[in-house]
């Protein structure tokens, strides 16, 4: 077989899959996604060293609410069976799961709750303009773990990127001991620091794995299953960290916590609630954006983000900004700035391809 003619029927195959779906309706789903994905990016670290900044001592409460909020998405997955009920009649299928892709979200979901803990433990130690900028390095992590799993092409634009990313960390690394919050200890500020590194590349090879999890499973993957296995992801990841607060003891200590939290015991709850629904808005847009996209584009949203939660930080909580986290900074937007041109470029090349492969088949 000629390589044009399988070109033409790799082509022919994609247009059948996106008849299921329409590029508005695709693109509508990314703009949905991404913008979730975003107030999830930007609020839920801000709650969650409210959290701790206010009075609140628990590292396995804090890892439990990033995906405590999976309730809500029975709502949209309901919404979603009454319309295709109405379409499809009572045959209609309530949940589209197989037994494989139930085992590989589960698994999925506990290296999740794992990473929970690894970057609650990180806020309640460290400024959030630090932490964020440590987690930005997760670009990196993601194109790394992406081109092990998923082999995408890589460009010169994305290799920068990386380079710069990884350079920031460094400049972080190397200065973390002046912003180190006076009421921390030197041993347990650092423990922060690595375990918000080790959450940076642990959900770097999580993102590509959602990715490889899609391109592997046999059967259709349409935006309700989509929802089906955050559900089960973020289930999985709470069960996980319910485990590490029982053997903590801090089931008992969340009524102690809220009679003497600074900002009153109401407040208390509301921020538990936020912290929920905000971290589970993040999680699902993550997976909403490497549906209609990839992994990559989920991670430079995260990471171009950047600049907005460092500047809340600094006017809510008026943490410190000092010289080596400007260079940081820089070092970040230009590192995602890198990466978005490349992928335009390479977007616009994929356009071109894909007019030419048209032509030939008409």
């Amino acid at each position: 077989m000629s390589p044009s003619f399988e070109r033409i029927i790799s082509l022919e195959t994609r247009l059948m899959m996106e008849e299921k779906m329409s590029k508005g309706l695709k693109r509508m789903l990314l703009v949905l996604n991404c913008t979730m994905l975003g107030l999830g990016n930007v609020g839920g670290p801000l709650i969650s060293r409210l959290y701790f900044l206010k009075g609140g001592k628990g590292v396995w409460i804090s890892s439990c609410l990033e995906t405590a909020g999976w309730p809500f998405m029975t709502l949209p997955l309901t919404i979603s069976y009454l319309y295709r009920r109405r379409k499809d009649g009572p045959g209609t299928k309530v949940v589209f799961m197989k037994p494989p892709l139930f085992v590989a979200s589960v698994v999925l979901g506990l290296l999740t709750g794992i990473d929970d803990f690894l970057y609650a433990y990180g806020v309640a130690r460290l400024p959030i303009s630090t932490s964020a900028l440590i987690i930005s390095t997760q670009l990196a992590f993601t194109a790394a773990f992406a081109f092990l799993l998923v082999k995408p092409k890589f460009t010169p634009f994305t290799i920068n990127s990386i380079f710069l990313l990884t350079l920031g960390a460094v400049v972080l690394a190397l200065h973390t001991s002046s912003d180190r919050p006076a009421n921390e200890s030197k041993l347990r500020y650092f423990m922060g620091f690595f375990m918000t590194l080790g959450a940076s590349a642990l959900y770097g090879f999580v993102l590509p794995a959602i990715e490889l999890t899609y391109k592997k499973a046999n059967q259709t993957v349409t935006y309700s299953l989509v929802m089906e296995m955050q559900m089960v992801m973020s289930f999985s990841a709470t069960v996980f960290c319910c485990i590490g607060m029982i053997f903590h003891g801090d089931f008992k200590a969340i009524p102690r916590e809220a009679s003497e939290y600074e900002l009153g015991q109401a407040t208390y709850y509301v921020v538990l609630v936020l912290n929920a629904m905000l971290w589970q808005m993040f999680f699902m847009g993550a997976v909403g954006v490497i549906f209609s996209a990839s992994s990559l584009l989920s991670g430079v949203i995260i990471a171009a983000l950047l600049p907005v939660t460092e500047s809340l930080a600094v006017l809510f909580y008026h943490e410190k900004f000092q010289v080596e986290k400007g260079v940081a900074l820089v070092l970040s937007l230009w590192g995602s700035l890198n990466y978005l041109y490349g992928e335009f470029e390479e977007n616009k090349k994929m356009e071109k391809q894909n007019q030419d492969l048209e032509t030939e088949i008409n």
